[in-house]
């Protein structure tokens, strides 16, 4: 009888091992109003949120995905993009950090501007090209060809990624999308390039799934905006549920 509870023991102890998956960090950063908030949401759960509150210090939300025959979960960080909602947290955003995107609004050229800054901000929080990056441009869905001076180009925001060495999508968080649709810029015909969020939610599990396994573990657990760290000996920067 003791045999057998021990072998029953040691199937469970298996099965949990197996049913486990790595869980990765993935800050969004960007200006207030880029729509950040939209985009971790439909990134999440599928679909657009139709009315949206300032985030304050930070809001977490989960993916789980199979990537090449493994589970791996994707905890988006959807950080606050007012400094007076975040300066007092900035330590606990980029600790632990596997993969940033950096958002910024088509429609808006001074979001985009402000991308240098936050890029700054990682390179002081540690955060550099070792890690997968990914410059998104949101709002796609309200580009207009009659004011395609006041928006911001893919040419520059693609110069802008290759400059940073991160991976470029233009999406909307609304609508699904046509994968190209044609546009005039500077009295040339142009084709901008689109991008479901499915196709930005693959290219960041597949990104993050080609890191190596980590060899031990630290565990994250989460209470409302709070983070507590338990860590078991020789940290690691890859961690696992």
């Amino acid at each position: 009888m003791e045999s057998s509870l021990e072998f029953s023991s040691s199937l469970g102890s298996i099965s949990s091992l197996i049913s486990r998956c790595r869980t990765f960090k993935v800050l969004v950063i960007g200006d207030s109003g880029v729509g950040k908030t939209c985009l971790t949401h439909r990134l999440c759960a599928g679909e657009f949120l139709s009315r949206v509150e300032a985030t304050i210090g930070v809001d977490f939300r989960e993916r789980v995905l199979e990537v090449d025959g493994e589970k791996i979960k994707l905890q988006l960080w959807d950080t606050a993009g007012q400094e007076r909602f975040r300066k007092s947290m900035v330590q606990q955003y980029y600790r632990n950090v596997h993969a940033v995107l950096f958002v910024y609004d088509v429609t808006c050229p001074a979001s985009f501007r402000g991308l240098t800054a936050w890029v700054e901000e990682c390179r002081q929080n540690s955060l550099g090209h070792e890690i997968p990056r990914f410059l998104i441009g949101s709002k796609c869905d309200l580009r207009d060809a009659s004011k395609a001076d006041r928006q911001v180009s893919q040419e520059l925001a693609l110069s802008f990624a290759k400059f940073h060495g991160m991976v470029f999508f233009e999406t909307s968080a609304k609508n699904s999308l046509n994968k190209s649709v044609k546009g005039r810029h500077r009295n040339k015909e142009t084709a901008f390039q689109r991008d479901e969020v499915e196709d930005i939610v693959s290219a960041v599990g597949a990104a993050l799934k080609r890191h190596k396994k980590p060899s031990s573990v630290t565990s994250l657990t989460y209470s409302g905006s709070f983070k507590i760290l338990r860590r078991r000996p020789e940290k690691e920067p890859w961690t696992c549920c």
